[in-house]
């Protein structure tokens, strides 16, 4: 492990300590004692009462610490529960004469017992919903609150959390209430034992058949039928899981059916033209159209759709491989499309993400076959944001092999069947479990042996959290969700009352612990600036080898994949800091800002150089594997998309995973394009002011997605992130460090 370097925080002097004495928790937990956590209660007291606290006040808490600590030592031998130390601080305060603090004391913990009672109060829940709390309406960028179907989502979600705590193991639900760590969809998962994200095994659906509903489904002959089914398929899919969905390879996939169209043609110009020189060139116009109209309007149908979840489905479409002319049709159409925007006022689409994978040889660099294909997908990318990009040699060194992501950055890991063969379709999340490491931090005060046995204690309650989910998820039957497990969408075919957890075992399906704000863990020991400092790098790279010593450990004891995950929650950015400042007050550079930085992205407040955020970023997901993405932010690249090319062919040997952020905000009252200036309500045309979103277009980062947050406001924390990405937009070609507002999580969770 690493010494303790320099901290910014003065660390606490506790009393003595009481060897071998054990704390009995509420929530079942029996942990040593403690006297540094009786101090931390205490000095919270004391600031609330006296403000700062003065090197006078601080050596009256540790007489105090000292006789609390002596007390408790002598009226208990082995075990103290929880409550009985806090009589004991109680008495000893009041017998002191700290009267107010006292008073503070008690307040505090019976705001924490009504928290307690709150969070696992339906009617609590549903009164919130109704009252409309922004933190509950608002919680979704992608989710309009006052569509019927929505707030019924969000009704059964109130409900589902408050019944998810109580199923929870009780120090599992204590440490997400307090903030510890967060298990994520809890309005749908522990109540039902749904699964997150996945790759749907679309190959075998189209080819063998399916069933939604009371229908058959044939399969299809026609490129135009078989897009029609995927979306059928996202729609079902995205109703009987609460994660992200993806298309694996699309022109790969649809090629096979784009060809029966070019037979069709071609066996009709045979037919009716008697010129035998031209039935090759009508036979492609015609499939070159067909292949046009059926990705248009599977791009169409996919920003239609609403699901059970009362949102579009959050939907991935990976392409890039094929090499074929079908493949290439399939790839421009898509590309073209998406640059051609949605409606009479060519709106930016949100939905599917575009994912356009890169490599060496087949598109990266001039001379080869598909680098028109690649500078397509730079024009569509400086217009629309999408595409991101997959590089592939460095993405199959990093999970051992090629796939797209389940979602928007959830990756599963390399996967043989008992053939030998490598699978990446029809697998699947569990679901996630993140840590809060800046809490950790803080807790230590600087000293650093000390974050390491506190990581220790989160780590075991997250893998208590990780094997309830993976339990619970293995308690459903293939009758609760047959277009998952029993037509095809998981690959294989169970009957109706068959248990569904071999589809689970032995690295088939990952469960993922998540983790958020390396930055400020490191601004924790090193001060703000810190990202030159070499030891305060390592120290974050220590942080997740720890993480992935454990997912490693955990995996070989129970049987199932663990991985470590890059946590992209807006909401969770916001909870955190939130209740970390509550606790902590405003510490420079961590709670000060209202949010904390998403996974081990460079401080949101810094503008380095594309090139010197992504070297500074590489050397993380080599330990986070089970989800990751970088961004870039640039101003206004629609005339440069040259620029944007230098930094993907820069990137293609570093990193596995590239988003493109770059403003495409149009206002249609004036005319203006760009970016839109953020306000505490919203967003708004830096040239006329205008806010209604009936006729501006505002399209941001959602973390892993695109958003539209102009018509569906996000949780105020987040505003404060983009006022700072917008501040510290670098007048060239230059990136902010985190991720910007936005949402990445469907249906009120982690999308994986």
């Amino acid at each position: 492990m690493l010494k303790t370097p320099h901290s910014t925080t003065p660390a606490p002097v506790a009393g003595a300590a009481l060897p071998g004495m054990m704390v009995a928790k509420r929530d079942g937990r029996r942990l040593e004692f403690d006297d540094s956590r009786i101090y931390a209660a205490l000095a919270k007291a004391f600031a609330d009462v006296h403000g700062e606290l003065d090197p006078l006040i601080h050596r009256k808490l540790e007489g105090l610490v000292a006789r609390i600590t002596k007390e408790i030592g002598e009226r208990f031998s082995v075990d103290v529960k929880i409550y009985e130390i806090q009589n004991v601080v109680e008495h000893v305060l009041l017998d002191s004469k700290e009267y107010d603090v006292a008073e503070a004391y008690i307040s505090y913990r019976t705001q924490r017992d009504f928290a307690r009672s709150k969070a696992t109060d339906i009617d609590h829940s549903i009164l919130k919903l109704i009252g409309k709390d922004q933190s509950v309406v608002n919680e979704n960028a992608n989710k309009d609150s006052d569509v019927f179907n929505t707030q019924r989502d969000l009704t059964a979600g109130a409900v589902g959390k408050a019944i998810g705590l109580k199923m929870l193991p009780p120090h599992v639900a204590n440490a997400h209430q307090k903030g510890d760590i967060h298990y994520h969809d809890l309005d749908y998962h522990p109540y039902a034992p749904m699964t997150n994200c996945c790759l749907i095994d679309f190959t075998s659906m189209l080819s063998q058949g399916f069933r939604i509903g009371n229908a058959e489904v044939e399969p299809p002959r026609s490129i135009q039928t078989a897009t029609a089914q995927i979306a059928q398929i996202i729609a079902n899919v995205a109703s009987s899981q609460y994660g992200g969905a993806s298309v694996n390879r699309a022109d790969e996939l649809l090629a096979p059916y784009a060809r029966k169209n070019f037979d069709k043609h071609l066996a009709e110009a045979q037919t009716w033209i008697a010129d035998e020189s031209v039935h090759q060139v009508y036979a492609e116009e015609k499939t070159r159209k067909d292949i046009y109209d059926a990705m248009q309007s599977l791009e169409y149908e996919i920003n239609t759709l609403f699901t059970s979840n009362g949102q579009t489905p959050f939907t991935s479409l990976g392409f890039g491989l094929g090499t074929d002319w079908f493949e290439r049709e399939i790839q421009k159409a898509i590309l073209a499309i998406r640059i051609g925007g949605l409606g009479s006022e060519r709106r930016t689409a949100i939905f599917p993400k575009l994912i356009f994978t890169l490599r060496r040889g087949l598109n990266l660099d001039p001379t080869d076959p598909n680098y028109d294909i690649k500078e397509l997908a730079l024009e569509c990318a400086t217009k629309r944001m999408y595409p991101d990009v997959l590089n592939y040699d460095k993405l199959v060194e990093l999970t051992g092999s090629f796939k797209t992501p389940m979602g928007c950055r959830s990756f599963l890991q390399g996967w043989q069947d008992a053939d030998g063969n490598d699978v990446s379709e029809g697998r699947m999340n569990l679901g996630v479990v993140t840590l809060n490491l800046p809490r950790i931090a803080l807790e230590a005060a600087g000293n650093v042996e000390k974050f390491w046995s506190i990581l220790a204690e989160r780590l075991a309650i997250a893998r208590d959290a990780l094997i309830y989910r993976i339990e619970r998820c293995c308690e459903a039957t293939a009758a609760n969700a047959p277009i998952l497990y029993v037509y095809g969408a998981f690959g294989q075919r169970l009957a109706l009352n068959d248990p569904v957890s071999s589809l689970f075992k032995g690295g088939r399906a990952t469960v993922s612990l998540g983790y958020i704000g390396l930055y400020e863990v490191a601004a924790a020991f090193y001060g703000g600036a810190w990202e030159s400092n070499p030891e305060a790098k390592e120290l974050t790279l220590e942080v997740l080898r720890e993480l992935q010593r454990n997912t490693a450990s955990w995996t070989r004891e129970h049987g199932y994949q663990f991985s470590v995950y890059a946590t992209p929650s807006e909401s969770l950015t916001d909870r955190f800091a939130r209740m970390d400042k509550a606790k902590f007050g405003s510490v420079p550079d961590i709670t000060d800002k209202d949010y904390y930085t998403n996974s081990y992205h460079y401080d949101v407040r810094k503008s380095p150089t594309p090139f010197d955020k992504l070297d500074f970023e590489k050397d993380y997901p080599q330990y986070s594997s089970g989800g990751f993405i970088h961004y870039c932010e640039y101003p206004i690249l629609q005339q440069n998309p040259a620029a944007l090319g230098a930094v993907w062919d820069y990137a293609y040997d570093r990193v596995g995973y590239l988003g493109t952020n770059t403003p495409i905000d149009r206002c249609y009252e004036c005319g203006y394009s760009g970016d839109f200036d953020a306000t505490a309500r919203g967003f708004q045309c830096p040239e006329c002011g205008n806010a209604n979103p009936a006729t501006c277009d505002v399209v941001k980062r959602t973390c892993g997605y695109l958003g539209n947050p102009q018509a569906r406001p996000m949780v105020h924390g987040r505003h404060s992130e983009i006022a700072a990405r917008v501040k510290h937009m670098p007048g060239a070609v230059g990136v902010s460090g985190a991720e910007p507002a936005g949402r990445a999580e469907p249906a009120g969770g982690v999308d994986a």
